[in-house]
């Protein structure tokens, strides 16, 4: 694993040649400037990727990765494997285009393509936002709801206000935000290691399921259509950049180099770290579910199983890292939807406005008695429908030598790049047109 990231790394990073435009320079409250390859320079960039990670760890993954354990064992580990290696390459980017353009995704966007394009990537952007949060916010409403045996109407309603104070931390600077995130991550992240403890998982299964490769069935391949389509985020893809952009102050090409080096180790390392949660999660899920629960295919009947399973501190534990997930990830929809509006449209929209407006379907869908299971797959097929536009755009202008200059990605990147792509993206269609009734696969 270490050599496979270490590996990447090197291909994403560019030798240091002079650069044709400068970065930007950003206010004393972003950070100092860079001075050399020190400590320093680490921890200035320590954040985005930790807050990007949350994109991968979402209560819409919570039901994938329940499904694909109950349902197959450990069979389908290394798909899960396979769609981190993608969201590492994909965000390496992302960060990559902040750094040295110090301007984001949605800003190079509108600027470098037609505007009717523009006005599409924006319009659905927004839907992606609204989608985004929708499914966070149900499953961290849900997770309040289990845990504290309240109707889901008013669960959500603390969710909604708990994620409201989370992002008045941002009034503080990045870093308190980032520090809160970082706390959710990691309890989501220590929830499953203990699961992990308590269950009974057959680590040589664990392995065979991470190197063999293999689909049982036609079922497993249209689950495996729905890990992979449903990882790579598009809002997620917007954040990173913009997280990036001026977050440390740049003066030389020796120092965007070094910048980029620390960014790149800490996008591997984080997105690695969630791909492991993942895939401690569908091992815990195959562990207690596999061998008599295979029908379990949503949150609640998880938890509802696990208890009697692996005990009450289990069941809890599990609903404790559903909340964390939910809330941590709703607070990053709302960050990348500023973002987004902010790069395509030019103007601001006050946090309290924006917030009431992508937490208005989910208490629609709620009062309505939508299933909160079935909000969270519908929310995951509009993701889909809306990835295809970063995910180009991403790669046109990271390949554009008047953009990046000498960085602009090599044609080998390019190729391995767009094959990544293509197969996400082919997976995505898949997945909508299964939710349609097409039969695709099988």
């Amino acid at each position: 694993m270490a050599a496979i990231l270490a590996r990447m790394n090197a291909f994403v990073l560019q030798p240091s040649l002079p650069l044709v435009a400068g970065n930007a320079e950003a206010s004393p409250a972003q950070g100092a400037p860079l001075q050399g390859r020190s400590w320093r320079a680490a921890l200035a960039l320590l954040g985005p990727s930790v807050v990007v990670s949350v994109a991968y760890l979402d209560p819409g993954n919570l039901v994938t990765n329940i499904q694909a354990g109950a349902q197959y064992g450990y069979s389908l580990l290394w798909v899960v494997a396979l769609a981190s290696a993608v969201a590492v390459l994909f965000q390496m980017l992302s960060a990559k285009l902040g750094i040295v353009t110090g301007r984001n995704l949605a800003e190079l966007s509108r600027d470098h393509l037609p505007t009717a394009l523009v006005m599409l990537m924006w319009a659905s952007s927004e839907v992606a936002a609204m989608a985004t949060d929708l499914a966070e916010l149900l499953g961290g409403a849900l997770g309040v709801s289990l845990l504290c045996h309240l109707p889901l109407m008013p669960s959500l309603a603390i969710a909604a206000i708990a994620t409201y104070a989370m992002l008045m931390l941002e009034r503080r600077g990045f870093r308190p935000m980032e520090i809160a995130i970082g706390v959710l991550v990691g309890t989501i992240g220590l929830v499953f290691l203990a699961e992990l403890l308590v269950s009974h998982v057959q680590w040589h299964g664990v392995v065979r399921g991470l190197v063999s490769h293999e689909l049982p069935d036609s079922g497993a391949l249209n689950l495996a259509v729905g890990l992979v389509g449903a990882t790579v985020m598009p809002h997620a893809l917007y954040l990173h950049s913009g997280l990036t952009q001026s977050r440390t102050p740049v003066r030389s090409d020796m120092q965007r180099r070094t910048l980029l080096r620390f960014s790149n180790r800490e996008v591997a390392i984080t997105l690695a770290l969630a791909g492991l949660v993942n895939v401690a999660m569908v091992a815990v899920f195959a562990a207690a579910f596999h061998a008599n629960h295979t029908d379990v295919d949503d949150i609640r009947e998880a938890y509802e199983a696990l208890g009697p399973l692996l005990g009450a501190g289990a069941a809890g534990l599990f609903l404790l890292a559903l909340i964390a997930a939910g809330l941590s990830s709703s607070v990053v929809g709302t960050m990348a939807g500023q973002v987004i509006t902010q790069g395509f449209a030019k103007f601001h929209i006050p946090l309290w406005v924006r917030r009431s407006i992508t937490m208005l379907p989910s208490f629609v869908v709620v009062g309505m008695g939508v299933s909160p299971t079935r909000a969270l797959v519908a929310s995951q097929i509009a993701l889909s429908l809306t990835l295809p536009f970063p995910m180009l755009a991403l790669l046109w202008l990271t390949g554009r030598r008047d953009i990046m200059g000498v960085f602009r990605n090599r044609a080998q990147l390019q190729v391995v790049a767009f094959i990544a792509m293509a197969v996400v993206l082919a997976l995505n269609v898949a997945l909508v047109l299964q939710a349609f009734g097409v039969r695709v696969i099988g």
